[in-house]
């Protein structure tokens, strides 16, 4: 979550150069070469290997991810790598140096230099202080509650919020070393959905587009799961809004990133966003970001029709 507290505001820039007359739209290209990176990250893995994959030549998808993730392609798998190793060192025995050789480094020192940066430790130091017994023998014989405890600025909501559980998750991580995740537990209607969300607002963002990301992982999801966002005005009339019904994430799948893009229109009053689960199964979240971008972004908002009349109609009945 902490790409989301630090990126307030963020104007990005975005390849100008157009087919047919409109803005280029990666997020396809993005989400195809991340899902060949989470397949291969326990195998050798070049910045021109996933450029083929995207579909672009290397120099150009490298510019293209960095711009859209945030990271340069290599710095994405790097990091990718050392969260799985971060979760092999908590939840197995596997020695550092078998460790350090299947993410793919070439010695232990070079190994552990990296880790260090990113996780501030030496991976076996991070081992001992964070392994779940130590948090046992920390809480007097009881598990640390990071499973349940709420997330600080996110709450639950939805139509049935007390048949779903939420809180956060140490061993399923995209980045860092925790993720969110929303889950089902006592569902009694396949329709029924529940979503973690928060709400801001929306006065510095007003005229501008901004988009809401994050990697998302999902587990048996049986209706559906997927990233959402509203504008709403002073009324809670809902003036943009996207909630990727048009592109629903369903059943078991890995990390991959997923964004949704709105304006923020003059009357708007107040941003929520955040995960929806709709039916059973479980999904993470991590690594979110909100930012405005280039309003030559394609817009994702979903349209509502609806025709308001001049007058009262069908009042018997009978039409």
């Amino acid at each position: 979550m902490r790409n989301l507290d630090q990126k307030k505001e963020k104007t990005v820039c975005y390849d100008k150069r157009a087919r047919g007359g409109r803005t280029i739209d990666y997020n396809k290209s993005i989400q195809t070469s991340i899902a060949y990176i989470e397949s291969h990250l326990q195998d050798p893995i070049s910045v021109a290997d996933v450029a083929k994959k995207a579909g672009y030549s290397p120099y150009h998808f490298h510019r293209v991810f960095l711009q859209e993730v945030g990271l340069s392609l290599s710095e994405y798998i790097k990091r990718r790598r050392l969260c799985f190793a971060a979760k092999t060192l908590l939840h197995t025995d596997t020695p550092v140096i078998e460790v350090a050789f299947t993410c793919g480094f070439e010695s232990q020192e070079a190994f552990t230099r990296a880790f260090k940066r990113l996780y501030g430790l030496p991976p076996a130091r991070y081992r001992t202080r964070f392994q779940p017994h130590q948090f046992i023998q920390a809480n007097g014989g009881n598990m640390m509650d990071l499973q349940t405890s709420p997330i600080k600025h996110w709450f639950l909501s939805g139509s049935q919020p007390a048949e779903y559980e939420y809180g956060l998750d140490t061993e399923t991580v995209h980045q860092g070393s925790v993720s969110a995740y929303l889950k089902s537990y006592a569902l009694q209607e396949e329709d029924d959905f529940a979503t973690l969300m928060q709400q801001f607002n929306a006065k510095n963002y007003v005229g501008k587009r901004v988009r809401f990301s994050g990697f998302v992982k999902t587990k048996n999801v049986t209706n559906y799961c997927g990233l959402w966002m509203r504008v709403d005005n002073n009324m809670n009339d809902a003036l943009q809004f996207d909630n990727m019904s048009n592109r629903k994430i369903v059943g078991t799948t890995n990390w991959n990133r997923y964004a949704i893009v709105l304006d923020v229109p003059e009357n708007s009053a107040v941003i929520s966003f955040g995960l929806l689960l709709s039916g059973k199964g479980q999904a993470w979240l991590d690594s979110c970001s909100f930012e405005v971008v280039d309003k030559k972004l394609p817009s994702t908002n979903i349209e509502m029709n609806f025709t308001m009349y001049d007058e009262p109609l069908n009042l018997s009945f009978q039409e």
